[in-house]
């Protein structure tokens, strides 16, 4: 995503401009040019030569550096970057973008800008929390400035608290999304996503579940924020979720029906990509279940779970309705059946019987089924590709809708 992408990046002073190292190194390797501006409280925590090293590229420091690259001016640097980031942002540098002061080369470059920005704060909690430093947030958000929040966690002081610089794997992540400037085909709509193989209790300790990962609803998720939409990801696993979504837990069947149903009206888009058990215990045991004395085996009652694509389906107004069909056999003729059944809007069909592309591979191969279509089908790649080509041809289909 950030291939090419022309990257300024300024670094303020406070013991977390450490991390900023990191970040150049990350945002380098994704093959992004990267630019440092430092200001000069930022130099007695970390050298210019560090970040020169790393950037292949001069840092700016002083406005009034002499220098014979031209890309060094502010103004230039200014209208050379496809995008800016603060990482760390000071209290006193927030206040700086919030009031329009340019002061020092790094506040003259940020001011002189005609690309997005995005800040991550970092200071003592006491200071982020200080309602003058709240209100400089607050307005530089109305401006359109993008807030990269701090984390809770350990301070230089010896204590914890809010106000921690994200981690560098964390900023770049969202800084791979933020940078992209891109036609976003879903800006402005609400996307709820499913992921995960729902677990049905037998007792406090066991439970019954399948093999699905949550690999393909993470990838949904991250290309439908990608593409500018708000995302919800109702999941029964705990994977790292993409940067700016919201993410509910639930473990059963019926959980995640409750979840959707508090989403569904919201919603503009819904994927299914959970694997949603079909039956669940019908009275599961209070204490753990001991091993049968008489070893005449254990007969367990299974009641039907609620089909809750079906009635996603039924309920369905403005929504735009996804559905995965996870089969090991006649794969089409399954799949189509499901689609009419579930009164989805497309039927994603996949053979999980295959190791390459079935639960748990990072790849997929997939034959989409449009309602009133021919089937279209998407060649083995990744997950995250897949649900990339997937978004880019709903959107159409959407606005025709």
């Amino acid at each position: 995503m950030l291939v090419g992408k022309k990257i300024v990046l300024v670094v303020t002073g406070g013991i977390a401009a450490y991390k900023a190292v990191t970040l150049t190194r990350l945002l380098v390797k994704a093959q992004a040019d990267v630019r440092v501006v430092m200001t000069k409280s930022a130099c007695e925590f970390v050298t210019p030569k560090t970040f020169s090293v790393l950037s292949t590229h001069p840092v700016l420091t002083d406005l009034f550096a002499d220098t014979t690259d031209p890309a060094i001016d502010h103004i230039e640097l200014a209208d050379w970057a496809d995008y800016m980031v603060v990482a760390p942002a000071s209290a006193n540098f927030i206040a700086k973008m919030a009031q329009g002061i340019a002061d020092d080369a790094a506040s003259s470059v940020v001011i002189a800008r005609h690309t997005g920005i995005a800040i991550a704060p970092a200071m003592n909690s006491n200071m982020y929390q200080n309602p003058a430093v709240q209100r400089n947030l607050n307005q530089l958000s109305a401006d359109g400035v993008k807030i990269m929040a701090p984390e809770q966690g350990q301070l230089a002081e010896g204590y914890a608290g809010i106000g921690r610089l994200a981690e560098p794997e964390n900023l770049f992540a969202q800084i791979g999304i933020l940078a992209e400037t891109d036609e976003k085909t879903l800006t402005g709509k609400r996307v709820v996503v499913t992921a995960g193989g729902t677990q049905e209790p037998i007792d406090p300790v066991r439970y019954i579940a399948n093999h699905s990962s949550g690999k393909m609803g993470y990838a949904f998720s991250q290309a439908a924020v990608e593409q500018g939409a708000q995302v919800t990801l109702i999941t029964t696993v705990d994977l790292t979720p993409p940067p700016f979504t919201k993410v509910v837990h639930v473990k059963t069947a019926q959980e995640m029906q409750a979840a959707l149903m508090q989403q569904y009206d919201a919603a503009d888009v819904v994927i299914m990509a959970a694997a949603v058990a079909d039956y669940r215990i019908a009275e599961p045991a209070t204490q753990k279940m001991k091993k049968q004395a008489d070893a005449s085996g254990l007969t367990l009652k299974l009641v039907e779970n609620p089909d809750i694509l079906a009635e996603l389906g039924a309920q369905k107004s403005h929504q735009y309705l996804v559905g995965f069909a996870a089969e090991t056999q006649q794969l089409l003729d399954h799949a189509q059946a499901k689609l009419k059944k579930k009164h989805a809007d497309l039927l994603i069909a996949n053979d999980v019987s295959q190791a390459d592309i079935g639960f748990g591979s990072d790849d997929n191969a997939v034959t989409l089924l449009f309602k009133n279509e021919t089937p279209e089908t998407l060649p083995k790649m990744s997950k995250l590709e897949v649900a990339r080509q997937v978004l880019k041809l709903i959107k159409p289909r959407m606005e025709e809708a």
